[in-house]
């Protein structure tokens, strides 16, 4: 998906067409990019502010609601949510049910600095009747103890909107590091990780497609998905059971319970500083 800066209506239309799309081909679960109803590159934090909306009441969450219901499928789609006089970047989560509730960016990229306040409802586990599920933000991607907590809650499914950038440095026809990242976070946690990335050039800044769905193993089993073009719906099946007997290894290793946390949990707790170079 394409979103357009600023266009709402348009961008909400499109991104009803494609759950309905993917609900047609027998999506229980649709995932669409980080803000995907208002487009990223906002100008100034005015009018990143007249785009956000409240959530769930705004016409945004609604529409999804509505279509969730009306598709009966699990929806999670980012959104720049108004809170009184704060922003956040977001993620809602809606079913048949109604609102299940909202994920909050917790590590802003580049210039949302200037826009949004950093998440501050944590790693909230979803339970659907389509397994348990958690939701990161793109550049929370980069972070492995983000992953690692929402395994240990026993997150089945991880649902990640993004807007995927360029970075700097890498080499041609080498992955993207945003797919190398998915893939090992999921083989290091045995979580199925559902990555919804925007594409298009908006205001100068490009973005790479490459939407992937990751399964416990670690291995893609849908996309990734090319640079260009929109309106792409990817489809993977994604077995919960396999899932969850994906953590035991072998007869002697579970990736969860093998943790050292007698080791490196205390030393995480030290307030060491960071090594000089």
């Amino acid at each position: 998906m394409e979103p357009r800066i600023g266009r709402k209506d348009e961008n909400l239309a499109r991104s009803v067409a494609l759950v309905e799309r993917a609900a047609a081909g027998g999506a229980a679960l649709v995932v669409l990019p980080e803000l995907a109803n208002t487009g990223y590159v906002f100008e100034s934090r005015a009018e990143a502010f007249a785009l956000a909306e409240p959530v769930p009441n705004g016409p945004s969450t609604q529409a999804w609601i509505e279509v969730a219901r009306r598709c009966n499928t699990l929806i999670v789609a980012g959104i720049a949510e108004r809170d009184g006089e704060r922003l956040y970047n977001a993620a809602v989560v809606v079913g048949p049910t109604g609102w299940l509730g909202t994920y909050r960016k917790l590590h802003l990229w580049g210039d949302e600095h200037l826009f949004f306040e950093a998440g501050d409802k944590g790693l909230p586990l979803f339970h659907t009747p389509w397994g348990r599920l958690g939701v990161v933000i793109c550049y929370d991607g980069w972070f492995p103890e983000v992953y690692r907590l929402l395994a240990m809650q026993g997150a089945d499914v991880v649902a990640m909107p993004t807007n995927w950038v360029p970075m700097a440095g890498q080499p041609a026809g080498s992955p993207a590091m945003a797919n190398t990242l998915a893939m090992a976070s999921a083989h290091s946690n045995a979580l199925n990780i559902v990555c919804a990335n925007r594409t298009g050039t908006e205001r100068g800044q490009p973005f790479i497609g490459q939407s992937l769905i990751v399964d416990a193993q670690g291995w893609p089993v849908a996309g990734p998905a090319a640079e260009g073009g929109e309106d792409l719906v990817l489809t993977a099946q994604l077995d919960l059971r396999a899932t969850r007997q994906a953590r035991q290894l072998n007869a002697f290793n579970h990736v969860l319970r093998d943790r050292r946390d007698d080791v490196y949990d205390p030393m995480l707790g030290t307030g060491w500083p960071l090594p000089r170079h």
